[in-house]
């Protein structure tokens, strides 16, 4: 039951956004510049509840627009109406719902749907992860310096040490291709089917990566923090790989080495 009603609530989001994908809709900023929300993000999240909340009213909630629900339940379903709002407000198809449910502080269930590629992924604790019902695995690279990278930058940019920019340059300057495109979800997801070796970000949310985490590590990959340790969606750095890249990025992310 709950995988049918998670696979029914990313569909229900993934209908709104296929209904407002390049036509007029209202958009506003939250906080930071560009940080976009839009009419279509408040439809798809309505949607994506009204499916949740009709089979399980009991559990908890944690969704971008609406904010926290907390009740009385072990569960908690993390919630992305649409993952690469900026992508989708410009008309550019890499967008996405993404939906990961927690139980008793564990991840152990997720989808990422990008109707406009119809790529369905889905992930279960223990029980591996698919694209449109296939198994997908990681890839098989070993070298950083021959891995191909994707990264996002947030958008409120904060000046820390060691930032996004200065870790970019680190991998640019040394000829290794990093991608940007404009969506965690995605991004992790396509570590899982192998089509990049890695994936980090300085600032996700729980509902940017809850799904993808899983994603990744149920095709075979690894998810960390930037210091090495275990990864938890309520934290905002992540490294996602296919595991054998792993130790050597970690080391050129906190400046221990030049590839």
């Amino acid at each position: 039951m709950l995988k049918t009603t998670l696979i029914e609530a990313a569909k229900a989001g993934a209908a709104e956004i296929v209904r407002f994908f390049n036509s007029d809709f209202k958009i506003s900023n939250k906080e930071g510049v560009n940080n976009l929300v839009t009419e279509a993000d408040h439809a798809a999240e309505k949607a994506i509840l009204s499916v949740i909340k009709s089979h399980f009213p009991e559990h908890q909630i944690l969704a971008e627009e609406t904010g926290e629900i907390i009740q009385d339940s072990d569960y908690k379903w993390i919630i992305d109406p649409i993952d690469g709002t900026v992508n989708f407000a410009h008309g550019i198809p890499l967008n996405c719902v993404s939906i990961g449910i927690e139980h008793a502080g564990e991840i152990v269930m997720g989808a990422v749907y990008n109707p406009h590629l119809n790529e369905f992924y889905f992930a279960e604790k223990g029980k591996g992860a698919t694209l449109n019902d296939k198994p997908i695995h990681v890839s098989r690279e070993t070298q950083t310096i021959k891995a191909c990278l994707v990264t996002g930058f947030p958008y409120t940019y904060i000046n820390m040490p060691n930032g996004p920019l200065e870790i970019f340059e680190r991998f640019i300057r040394k000829g290794v291709p990093v991608r940007r495109l404009g969506s965690a979800a995605i991004d992790l997801c396509w570590v899982a089917a192998g089509r990049f070796d890695g994936f980090y970000e300085h600032k996700l949310e729980a509902w940017d990566s809850a799904a993808g985490y899983l994603m990744v590590e149920e095709a075979g990959g690894k998810v960390t923090d930037f210091t090495g340790g275990k990864f938890s969606v309520y934290q905002h750095r992540v490294l996602a790989t296919n595991g054998k890249i792993h130790e050597e990025m970690l080391d050129v992310i906190n400046n221990k080495k030049e590839l």
